[in-house]
């Protein structure tokens, strides 16, 4: 394969890239706490011997759109929104992981439990327990669970140490390597959930977009593959 077919087949390889990171925001549209993902290409130039220069791209990684989604009311006393930045953090056994799904409920020991199981952990990082008894559970904007003239906990806002270093391991749980550092600024809110901040009409929009740019590329291909095997014949008779 010559030059130009290697450059259209990386391009062809980050754009399917892409495709794919697309589908799974769709799929998450309504998703709680789901933070939309795009796809970064990087261009790699080299300057040959003998030939211009050749550029190849590559889908180096993923960006996460950390845009605030929209906020819906639920009424629960454990359903817990983040207005602002900031992430619950979570114990996992992989180790302690950032999310913004915020619907949580006591297990069996009184521990706040998100749907998978994992803890809630609190501004110390502990596990957040909220121990049985009369009285409602109230959440201050600052994280603080209470019930009347009896606080119990503060919730803990975290935010990644190296803000690069944030990826996306699965669902809405996003884990870094670098460490964990209390948030400034976001407030919580109760009996509330924040949504998925992925926009449907701008993926679908975006996907046909690609879609096109991938059919011309594959297109492309096929014309030089018919083109080679057109010599091929000429040069065998």
């Amino acid at each position: 394969m010559d030059a130009a077919g290697y450059t259209t087949l990386t391009r062809q390889t980050g754009l399917q890239r892409e495709i794919q990171a697309i589908a799974n925001n769709l799929a998450n549209s309504a998703t709680t706490g789901f933070r939309r993902e795009g796809v970064i290409f990087a261009e790699h130039v080299r300057q040959l011997d003998d030939a211009p220069s050749l550029s190849m791209a590559r889908a180096s990684g993923r960006n996460i759109d950390l845009t605030q989604g929209e906020l819906s009311v639920t009424g629960g006393t454990f359903d817990f929104a983040i207005q602002g930045e900031g992430f619950f953090l979570l114990e996992t056994p992989q180790g302690n992981r950032l999310t913004r799904a915020g619907a949580f409920t006591p297990n069996g020991t009184g521990d706040l439990v998100n749907p998978d199981g994992y803890r809630l952990l609190d501004a110390g990082g502990a596990p957040v327990f909220v121990p049985a008894g009369p009285g409602k559970i109230s959440l201050a904007e600052d994280g603080t669970l209470s019930r009347p003239g009896e606080p119990i906990t503060r919730i803990g806002l975290w935010l990644p140490a190296d803000p690069t270093d944030l990826r996306h391991e699965g669902g809405t749980v996003f884990a870094t390597d670098g460490g964990e550092v209390p948030a400034e600024g976001g407030s919580l809110l109760q009996g509330q959930v924040e949504g998925s901040n992925v926009n449907p009409f701008a993926e679908v929009a975006r996907m046909i977009e690609v879609q096109r740019a991938y059919e011309a590329g594959q297109g492309f291909l096929d014309r030089e593959h018919d083109r080679k095997q057109s010599v091929i014949r000429t040069l065998g008779r």
